[in-house]
């Protein structure tokens, strides 16, 4: 099973059906309202804040796939971001799935130059993701 959590996106839309058309006809769509994408989808509807949800969510996965996002606002990315990542990688290990993310790129500076692994993090504003990581790092040094 593939499972694609944060469904209904563009990101989301064309990895089910590249998925579909080259790997598997099993593919599950989660996201709070999902719809199909392929006739043979498994539609779970899920809220990735919510712990349980998101285990459930990714039950029988071989691979979970996280392509969600969030609305353009800072204060949202710093509240649900870490939340929604770390539900997902404690559903991803508790289930032995592998875990492939999709990233965007507010955590480099909005040059003209090609981006490169080798590029360094200049993140641009306050909902970037290394912000949100590095909030979440803090978090979880103190327990």
């Amino acid at each position: 099973m593939q499972t694609i959590l944060g469904a209904g996106g563009p990101i989301a839309d064309e990895l089910a059906r590249e998925l579909h058309r080259h790997h598997t006809h099993e593919i599950r769509l989660v996201s709070r309202h999902p719809s199909r994408v392929n006739d043979s989808d498994e539609l779970v509807a899920a809220d990735l804040t919510d712990a349980a949800a998101t285990s459930r969510a990714v039950a029988g996965s071989d691979v979970a796939y996280l392509t969600v996002g969030l609305p353009m606002d800072s204060a949202l990315w710093e509240e649900k971001f870490p939340v929604m990542m770390r539900n997902t990688i404690a559903a991803v290990k508790e289930h032995g799935a592998k875990l492939v993310y999709f990233d965007n790129t507010y955590m480099y500076a909005g040059t003209p130059e090609p981006q490169t692994e080798a590029t360094a993090f200049a993140p641009n504003g306050r909902r970037s993701p290394p912000c949100c990581w590095r909030r979440w790092q803090r978090e979880r040094s103190r327990h």
